[in-house]
């Protein structure tokens, strides 16, 4: 029995902190804030409640598989709801498409904007689904150690897929420009252009469309709290409120951690932690990979959000909102190529209490705003007012009602909050985009090559960014430990 120390508190650490209790080790997690579960923190204030990380539920068979390796169900510890219809996307004042909860409902409604598309969405979809079969089955569970993890019948006969992109693959298909944006959508959870993706990510159009999209009651952070029980029931020990200083090195081996100026010796380090901060915690010799290695690196967005509180229930929105009403290439070469804070940018709203009564007090409305934007900006309060001003303005006109005197109150989260709370590199909310030479064995390694019995998880190392990837990832890294340790 060895003891296992984890670094931070998020999906891939709670995943991997059970698997490996499961196993007959003793493990214990530190997270350097209050709450446990990394991103999935609550914001509570007078009376309402904000998930102020994830806050879409989606590929609900990856939270299935992992409860169920513990002979458990996600219904156990939280009641899930499927959204009908799962979001709407606003284009213009009063111009919106809603995404049902049933795929033949979403195949009706494109056929509707283009004529023939319905067909040709339905075979995109089978595509779809196969290649999510072909992911969940063959790629995203393995450890990325070498590239002949990719090579099998199923993946050879896919290979053009990796050479192609979501946006090309899209607009050979789909010609009404409404339409091409709702099937790129999904690309923004991989953290990457749809010009850049390779067209095998389409599988999250399956995971959009054939899955569905659901909601927690309580929240996304009820996920959290489930894993964080189910450790304790497996004798997972967890301590909040502790800073690690230091990975402790002898010999080239881990011997523990350093964290609040105590050591805490342990046969196996692991860090669930932002990996370029991860390995600051190392002396400079032990680190694999450079400031320049990272450096060039395509690192998903940041985000700009705002937590609202409203004094009224708000009409004509979803739980989910999308508002594409400008140009989604202006906005996404701003966040990749330029590097600048978005003109007009595209912004996203999820208005939970819509579907949970505990997220807000009565006939009041808890809102909150997601605009993505590059890494790395220049934050500051004034430019986060210029903005939400900004997507308050454009909320009134595209939905025709006016809230500005019903906010009771907003609180803002940023690139320095990201900095600050989670030692996040530019303040990155998704980490690495799953770009074409960002994917599989060519991410960061889960285990050190430097330092034995050191390892990593999340959504810097394989299989890449979302909650579903950092479940598995915690599993990866598992994986690997135990089969070193045999």
């Amino acid at each position: 029995m060895a003891q296992i120390n984890i670094i931070g508190s998020g999906f891939s650490s709670l995943a991997a902190a059970s698997y490996l209790a499961k196993a007959g080790h003793q493990v214990t997690v530190f997270e350097k804030n209050e709450q446990l579960g990394g991103r999935a923190q609550v914001f509570k204030k007078e009376g309402f409640r904000f998930d102020m990380g994830p806050t879409w539920y989606w590929m609900p068979d990856i939270f299935e598989r992992f409860f169920a390796d513990f002979d458990k169900k996600p219904t156990d510890y939280y009641e899930l709801v499927r959204l009908d219809p799962a979001y709407r996307v606003y284009f213009s004042e009063s111009d919106f498409i809603d995404i049902s909860g049933k795929t033949n409902e979403i195949i009706e409604t494109f056929e509707k904007i283009e004529k023939g598309s319905g067909l040709k969405l339905k075979k995109f979809l089978k595509q779809a689904s196969d290649n999510y079969d072909i992911a969940i089955k063959d790629l995203v569970y393995k450890p990325g150690l070498s590239p002949l993890e990719l090579v099998n019948l199923k993946t050879a006969s896919r290979l053009h897929l990796f050479f192609d992109t979501i946006k090309s693959q899209v607009k050979r298909q789909f010609f009404n420009p409404k339409l091409q944006q709702i099937l790129e959508f999904p690309v923004l959870f991989l953290g990457a252009k749809p010009s850049k993706t390779p067209a095998f990510y389409n599988f999250m159009n399956f995971a959009d469309f054939g899955l569905g999209t659901w909601h927690p009651k309580g929240g996304m952070k009820e996920v959290s709290k489930a894993m964080v029980t189910l450790g304790q029931s497996l004798g997972v020990n967890y301590k909040t409120n502790q800073t690690v200083e230091k990975i402790e090195v002898k010999n080239g081996k881990t011997i523990g951690l350093i964290a609040n100026d105590i050591l805490y010796p342990s046969d196996v380090v692991v860090s669930g932690a932002d990996y370029h901060h991860s390995e600051q915690l190392l002396d400079a010799s032990y680190r694999m990979y450079s400031e320049k290695y990272w450096d060039k690196k395509t690192f998903a967005p940041s985000s700009l959000l705002f937590y609202v509180g409203f004094n009224k229930k708000l009409k004509n929105v979803l739980h989910h909102t999308l508002f594409f009403d400008t140009d989604f290439n202006v906005h996404s070469s701003e966040i990749y190529d330029t590097k600048q804070w978005p003109k007009a940018p595209l912004f996203y709203a999820s208005f939970s209490s819509k579907t949970d009564a505990v997220m807000a007090p009565e006939n009041h409305e808890a809102g909150t705003f997601l605009i993505p934007i590059a890494p790395g900006l220049k934050d500051d309060n004034a430019t986060r007012e210029k903005y939400f001003e900004m997507i308050i303005s454009r909320l009134e006109k595209l939905t025709g009602q006016s809230v500005r005197e019903h906010i009771l109150f907003h609180q803002s989260f940023a690139v320095n909050d990201f900095v600050k709370a989670y030692n996040s590199y530019k303040g990155n909310a998704y980490g690495l985009a799953n770009t074409l030479l960002q994917t599989a064995f060519m991410r960061p390694k889960l285990k050190s090559k430097n330092v034995e019995n050191l390892y990593f998880t999340g959504q810097l190392t394989v299989p890449g960014p979302g909650v579903p990837p950092a479940i598995i990832s915690g599993k990866l890294v598992a994986d690997l430990i135990l089969k070193n340790k045999n």
